[in-house]
C-alpha cells in the first residue's frame, strides 16, 4: 500500500488565488493538490488534499491521519496563532508533521509571529509561496525515506 500524506489547510484557503492574491499569488488550491501529487508519485507517495475552515473537522482530519497517513503537511492558517485544539490532536500523530504558511509571517502582524503548531511540527515553511508545500513533500520524502 502507497503511504498517503495528509495535506490539511485551515481557514480561508479555499479562496486562495481570488482573497489578497498580493499576499497569497494567483495560484488555487488545486494547483497545490497536483503539484503535491506530481512530487508525492516521483517519491512514491500518494497524497490527501483537503480543506475547512472549521477547526473540529481538522481536527477530525488529524485524528484519521492517526490511521491512514504517512504524514501531515499543514497550513493551519488562522488557526496557527489560536488553537490549542488543533496542536493537541498533532501530538497524538506519531509520525512527521510539517507546518506551511504561503506568507512570510514574520514580515506581517506581530500576532502571526507565534505559532501553537510550531511546537510540534518537524520542519516550518514560510514566505515560498505555494511553493512551500512542494518543498514540504520533498522534505517529508526525505523524513521518510
Amino acid at each position: 500500500m502507497t503511504p498517503t500524506i495528509h495535506i490539511l489547510n485551515g481557514p480561508n484557503l479555499n479562496l486562495l488565488g481570488k482573497r489578497q492574491p498580493d499576499i497569497y499569488g494567483h495560484d488555487t488550491l488545486e494547483d497545490v493538490a497536483a503539484q503535491c501529487a506530481e512530487i508525492g508519485q516521483a517519491a512514491g507517495l500518494g497524497t490527501l488534499l483537503r480543506q475547512s475552515n472549521w477547526e473540529g473537522q481538522i481536527v477530525d482530519w488529524i485524528h484519521e491521519a492517526r490511521e491512514t497517513a504517512a504524514g501531515i503537511i499543514i497550513n493551519p492558517a488562522a488557526l496557527t496563532h489560536t488553537s490549542v485544539a488543533v496542536l493537541d490532536a498533532l501530538n497524538t500523530f506519531e509520525g512527521p508533521v510539517i507546518e506551511v504558511h504561503i506568507s512570510q509571517v514574520h514580515k506581517r502582524e506581530a500576532f502571526r509571529h507565534h505559532s501553537f503548531v510550531s511546537h510540534r511540527a518537524d520542519a516550518v515553511m514560510a514566505g515560498f509561496g505555494i511553493h512551500g508545500y512542494a518543498l514540504a513533500m520533498r522534505h517529508m520524502a526525505h523524513l521518510l525515506d
